[in-house]
């Protein structure tokens, strides 16, 4: 029997047990496994890894836990500017948003990109445009407000802090100031051997200027190519954007001939911590390996194969 797979991550960051209670744990334990058995599902009936993917980042896109579609953070404005990336190994056909608002599900929008357009990224104005046209499915802005995030947002103005995805107290009850990179991503192999990979976030706490990460920028945040792998990133998205990080794996393995484990050892464990890039990635190839590397305190993270592997966890 041919080897599938499916692998998600949902941020990465100062992710540590102290800083979380009991059952705010098993809220994301349980949501990690929804998505992936959503995404499972999909391989498991013949699925493609594209439609497996898609599956599985529209569950965490969902869930208000996650910085992705409903638990997207606010911007500098008070708003949210959602982005999304979907790649497919086999030819490389690829779709990407960024600016999205209103929007549920940024990914089946980069999707539409994908599928019925010419290009593979549109932005702002022009693709909110688009997804309008698409049939998208649109919330107000009440369906994306969390006190959690709106907490967040208002501690990072007061402060100029990096995003904050989660504020843990410590044993005196005081804030704790970490950094918590919040993105959703999957990777899949599928029963033929073919692999994709989506990621999609709603970027960083109190983003102005339109800042754009890694996420919806194919080959810096998400890339797939069946011939070397399917990557979805986590993290600081600037040094991974200057690390073109998810490409160097693919092109590690395509020209050194490492294994996707050792590209992806060498890229975040050395290339991304001298750039002082902090997060991670998933990662799968063509023959069902699975890799989850990552260089910060935790990542929230799982996958499941169809030889009866898997695992869900949030820590190192």
């Amino acid at each position: 029997m041919e080897k599938f797979v499916i692998a998600i991550h949902g941020g990465a960051g100062t992710i540590l047990k102290k800083y979380m209670t009991a059952e705010m744990e098993q809220d994301y334990l349980r949501a990690l496994q929804q998505s992936l058995d959503a995404g499972y599902a999909v391989l498991q009936a013949g699925g493609t890894a594209v439609n497996a993917v898609r599956a599985a980042v529209i569950v965490m896109e969902d869930n208000i836990l996650f910085n992705a579609g409903r638990g997207s953070v606010f911007n500098s404005d008070g708003g949210h500017e959602m982005d999304a990336a979907i790649m497919d190994g086999i030819d490389l056909r690829a779709g990407a948003v960024s600016g999205l608002t209103n929007v549920r599900n940024p990914i089946e929008v980069a999707i539409e990109v994908m599928m019925k357009t010419e290009h593979v990224f549109l932005s702002g104005e022009g693709a909110n445009e688009f997804a309008a046209g698409t049939g998208a499915k649109m919330e107000t802005e009440e369906y994306f407000f969390s006190e959690l995030r709106f907490n967040q947002w208002k501690k990072s103005q007061e402060t100029g802090a990096l995003q904050l995805d989660h504020t843990p107290v410590d044993d005196e009850g005081h804030a704790v100031a970490v950094k918590k990179f919040g993105t959703v991503g999957a990777v899949a192999c599928d029963l033929n051997g073919n692999i994709a990979a989506a990621t999609s976030t709603g970027g960083m706490t109190n983003k102005r200027y339109g800042r754009i990460g890694d996420s919806p920028i194919i080959g810096a945040g998400t890339y797939a190519n069946d011939k070397t792998c399917a990557i979805s990133c986590t993290g600081h998205g600037e040094p991974f954007i200057k690390a073109v990080a998810a490409y160097d794996v693919s092109c590690l393995m395509e020209y050194r001939g490492l294994s996707l484990e050792q590209a992806m050892k060498k890229v975040v464990l050395e290339k991304l911590v001298a750039l002082q890039g902090e997060g991670g990635m998933i990662g799968v190839d063509c023959h069902g390996n699975v890799s989850m590397i990552f260089n910060s305190e935790g990542m929230y993270r799982g996958y499941k194969t169809n030889d009866g592997s898997q695992e869900v966890a949030i820590y190192k």
